[in-house]
């Protein structure tokens, strides 16, 4: 009799313990659930409901490769932008529960919207599927996309005409590209290759594997000590100039209430990148040391006015002549000249 009593009452713990567990983590769910739209900013604290916290012995939050304790926002192990981590709760009856959440961290301050003026267009061939775009004195170097068509172009800014052209290999599909000195860095799609030319005559001279980490190549700008890459997601990949398959450094880019995916053609200007987003009319100002927008340029209208109803024709174009933008895109027949208010 004494011994089914026993058993009962731990049938009942079990149960009981059970219960809790499966409260703890709908709990926990609904929290970061509730949490993900509008997120955090660095230095927040994590302010876990009760149900957790009143029958946890230990809470851990997983990035994977790291682990903290401390339920604070902190850029040691958070970045801008979306952040895969689990939360590993030791309850205190002795169990260990896990619990997968996306915790959204934005930038501080919002991103301001940036004013401007056309004060000049160019015209540009439409037959230039732009992926790199870059201006130097007068000259305009621009990096041709898509399968079979890819090249490397250098004309007058004012003339549609090139004055050289390097195509590609039928299986190249060129992306964005930067300049360093007498060299032109150029990224390739999905080759998992970069190449080196000589600005002069555009012959080029080396190859480069992409680093691991870039899936694809997709932007390249230089900010006078690194190269600087996207690959189509929230990360800007600083790579060592000398050895561009080496990452010195990631930074991911966010807004005030914003993630920012899908960062494609870059240029660097008077200590800011500026960066368009793939099949969206906007151009982000990100803060390079910390990732955070700043400012946002909108070019619905022009877009509107160059895409001719095609969806791929996206603004994808930057480059800076003095304190003034150059902006273009895809097929587009025309360059701007930006005048920033």
């Amino acid at each position: 009799m004494k011994r089914n009593i026993i058993v009962g009452l731990g049938v009942i713990f079990l149960l009981s313990s059970c219960n809790n567990n499966e409260k703890m983590l709908d709990s926990l769910t609904d929290y970061n659930n509730s949490k993900e739209e509008k997120g955090y900013h660095f230095g927040e604290e994590l302010k876990l409901p009760k149900e957790v916290t009143d029958h946890a012995e230990t809470i851990t939050i997983s990035f994977g490769d790291k682990e903290t304790s401390n339920l604070t926002v902190d850029p040691r192990f958070f970045t801008l932008g979306d952040n895969d981590v689990t939360f590993i709760v030791k309850t205190k009856s002795g169990e260990t529960l896990n619990q997968d959440a996306t915790i959204n961290v934005f930038a501080n301050s919002p991103e301001q919207n940036i004013s401007y003026n056309i004060v000049a267009d160019y015209p540009h061939d439409p037959t230039n599927f732009v992926e790199g775009f870059l201006l130097e004195g007068n000259t305009v170097y621009e990096s041709a996309g898509l399968d079979g068509a890819s090249k490397l172009i250098k004309y007058t800014l004012g003339s549609s005409v090139p004055s050289l052209v390097e195509k590609q290999p039928a299986n190249i599909f060129s992306e964005g590209c930067a300049i360093v000195g007498d060299k032109i860095y150029q990224l390739t799609y999905k080759n998992k290759i970069g190449f080196v030319y000589d600005k002069n005559s555009l012959k080029k001279l080396s190859e480069f594997p992409l680093p691991n980490v870039i899936g694809e190549g997709w932007g390249l700008t230089y900010d006078g000590k690194n190269l600087i890459a996207t690959d189509g997601s929230k990360n800007l990949f600083f790579l060592d100039v000398n050895d561009p398959s080496k990452v010195v450094r990631t930074v991911a880019v966010a807004g005030h209430a914003e993630i920012y995916d899908n960062i494609n053609e870059l240029e660097y200007h008077n200590g800011y990148i500026y960066s368009n987003i793939w099949h969206k009319p906007v151009i982000l100002k990100i803060n390079p040391a910390t990732g955070e927008v700043v400012g946002k340029f909108d070019f619905t209208k022009l877009t509107q006015e160059n895409d001719q109803g095609n969806s791929e024709y996206v603004l994808n174009g930057i480059a800076f002549k003095g304190d003034h933008m150059l902006v273009t895109g895809k097929n587009w027949a025309k360059i701007y000249e930006i005048a920033i208010k």
